[in-house]
C-alpha cells in the first residue's frame, strides 16, 4: 500500500476559548490559513459534532458534521435556515439575485425554470457534445504536447481551462478558447477565479466594516472586484444581447446552450436572465476541476486503484464505469468541492443533538469534516478505498455501486436544494478521467512526503497549484 494511501489526521484542537465582545478571536486569527481544517478538528473532538464558534460583537457560528443535524437543516426545518439576508448583502454585488441566494417564491421560480431545461434531453446532449469536443480536440492534445516535450504542467490550471471553456459554451454557446496549446492567459477566467476569491473574503471576514469601507470608497480588494464583476456582467451581457439579435433576425434559435433555451422559453427579464446564466456559470466554473485536481493527486500514489481504473475503462463507455465512479465518489469524501456550506437561521431553534440555535446565526454543514468522521466512515476512514462504495453479488459476480445517506454524504446537497447537476457532474467526471487515464499517466511531480496544502474560495483548491508530468502509457 502506498504512503499516500493513508491521509494523516491533524492533532485534535479543543473548543477555542471565548472572550467577552471579541470571541474566539485570537484563535480564528491564530487558525485563518487552516480554518477548514482547524474546525474539522473541533468537530472530530465534539461528543455530538457540533461546535458554536463565537464571532466578535456577539455573532455566533454553528459548525456540525452530525447528520441529523444536516437533515434537520436542509430537509426538516428547511425553512428555518436560508440563504437570509446577510448572505445575500455580501455576494449579491457578484451572484445577483440568482439561484444561490435565492428563497422562498423566488427560489421556488428559479427551481422551476432550472428543472425545465434541464429535463430537455435535447440540452444533456448538447452538454456531452461540448464535454467531449472539450476533451478531444483541446484538453487531450495539450496533454499529448505537454508527454512529448516532457514538460511540467500545472494540471490544476489545465482543469480550470477546461472547465471555463466547456461551461462558457453549455451556458451561453461562447468559446473562451483558453485550452489552446499556447494556454495564454484568459482575462474573463481570471476576472471569474479573483472574484471568487475576494467575495469569498467577505464572508469570513470577522469585520464586515472593513471590506463595506472599501467597497463604499472603491479601494484595494474591492477597487478590483468591482472590476471584474463588471467584466463578467458585460459577457454575459453582449451574449444576451447576439441571442436576442439571432432570434430577432431568424425568428427562432437553432442553439442548444443554457441560455438560448431561457430565451426560446419566454423569458423576457433580462436581468433575471442574466442572473440565471451568471449563477449556473458559477455552479460548474471551478466545482468539477476541484474535485479532479485532488482526484488525480490521490490517484498519482495509489497504484493499485489507477491499475484497477485502467483496466475498467478501457473499451467501457462513461455508462458502465462503476469502479471509476466509486474511486470519485471515495476522492469526494475527503476533498469536496465545497468544503463548508452554510446557511442563516431565520428563528430561534434546537438541533436534534439539543444545541440551541439563535435566530441570525450562521449555521454551517461542515463536508470535508464529514468525510473524515470515523463514526460516519468506520476506523478506515482516512484510507483511500474506493471499495467501500461497491456492493458485490456473489450470485452472478456483478459489481454495484452502493448507496449512501445524502445527509451524511452531502457533497451534492441534500433535501429540497439538491443539485439538480449531480447527474451531469458525475458523467462529466468520469468522462474526463476515462479518456485521460486510458491515454496517460498523471505524475505528481511533488516531492516525495509533500503533502500539498488544501484550500478554499467557494470551491476547494490545491495551493499553489498541481505539478505533474504526464507519461504516455505503453
Amino acid at each position: 500500500m502506498s504512503t499516500s494511501t493513508h491521509l494523516i489526521k491533524s492533532k485534535s484542537d479543543k473548543l477555542p476559548p471565548s472572550y467577552p465582545l471579541i470571541g474566539s478571536l485570537f484563535a480564528i486569527l491564530a487558525n485563518r490559513d487552516r480554518v477548514i481544517q482547524w474546525t474539522s478538528d473541533i468537530l472530530s473532538d465534539s461528543p455530538t459534532s457540533t461546535f458554536i464558534l463565537h464571532r466578535p460583537f456577539g455573532e455566533e457560528s454553528v459548525l456540525t458534521s452530525n447528520p441529523a443535524n444536516v437533515k434537520h437543516m436542509l430537509e426538516t426545518r428547511f425553512n428555518v435556515y436560508q440563504k437570509g439576508e446577510t448572505f445575500r448583502n455580501t455576494l449579491s454585488d457578484f451572484f445577483g439575485q440568482g439561484t444561490f441566494l435565492a428563497d422562498g417564491e423566488n427560489w421556488k421560480h428559479q427551481r422551476q425554470v432550472l428543472s425545465h431545461e434541464f429535463s430537455k434531453q435535447t440540452f444533456y446532449k448538447y452538454f456531452e457534445t461540448v464535454v467531449y469536443s472539450e476533451l478531444t480536440d483541446h484538453l487531450l492534445p495539450v496533454l499529448s504536447a505537454a508527454a512529448a516535450n516532457k514538460t511540467t504542467l500545472d494540471f490544476q490550471d489545465i482543469l480550470q481551462r477546461f472547465g471555463l471553456d466547456t461551461i462558457c459554451q453549455v451556458a451561453c454557446g461562447y468559446d473562451e478558447k483558453s485550452l489552446l496549446p499556447s494556454l495564454a492567459p484568459s482575462e474573463l477566467g481570471q476576472a471569474f477565479h479573483d472574484s471568487l476569491r475576494i467575495i469569498n473574503q467577505r464572508v469570513s471576514a470577522f469585520l464586515p466594516l472593513i471590506w463595506k469601507t472599501k467597497r463604499f470608497l472603491n479601494i484595494g480588494s474591492e477597487k478590483h472586484l468591482r472590476a471584474g464583476v463588471i467584466r463578467i456582467r458585460n459577457f454575459v451581457k453582449e451574449s444576451i444581447k447576439k441571442k436576442k439579435e439571432e432570434q430577432n433576425n431568424n425568428n427562432s434559435l437553432e442553439s442548444l446552450d443554457f441560455l438560448s433555451l431561457l430565451l426560446v422559453s419566454g423569458q423576457s427579464d433580462e436581468k433575471f436572465v442574466e442572473d440565471m446564466v451568471i449563477n449556473f456559470i458559477l455552479a460548474g466554473l471551478e466545482s468539477i476541476s476541484a474535485v479532479l485536481t485532488w482526484y488525480f493527486w490521490l490517484i498519482s500514489g495509489n497504484p493499485d486503484v489507477e491499475n484497477e481504473i485502467v483496466k475498467e475503462i478501457s473499451g467501457s463507455n462513461a455508462d458502465d464505469l462503476v469502479y471509476t465512479q466509486a474511486s470519485i465518489f471515495e476522492s469526494l469524501r475527503f476533498y469536496p468541492s465545497v468544503p463548508v456550506n452554510s446557511r442563516e437561521a431565520m428563528n430561534d431553534d434546537v438541533f436534534p443533538d439539543g444545541t440551541k440555535v439563535k435566530k441570525g446565526s450562521r449555521v454551517s454543514y461542515h463536508n470535508y469534516a464529514m468525510g473524515r468522521s470515523e463514526n460516519l466512515w468506520g476506523a478506515d476512514c482516512l484510507v483511500f478505498k474506493p471499495d467501500r462504495w461497491l456492493k458485490r453479488d456473489e450470485g452472478n459476480g456483478s459489481v454495484n455501486l452502493t448507496g449512501r445517506d445524502p445527509f451524511s454524504y452531502p457533497e451534492f446537497h441534500a433535501g429540497p436544494r439538491t443539485c439538480m447537476g449531480k447527474e451531469m457532474a458525475t458523467w462529466q467526471m468520469k468522462t474526463v478521467v476515462a479518456g485521460v487515464l486510458r491515454q496517460f499517466r498523471v505524475v505528481s511531480e511533488f516531492e516525495k512526503g509533500v503533502k500539498p496544502k488544501f484550500i478554499a474560495y467557494f470551491n476547494s483548491q490545491m495551493e499553489g497549484g498541481f505539478p505533474v508530468r504526464i507519461e504516455k502509457r505503453v
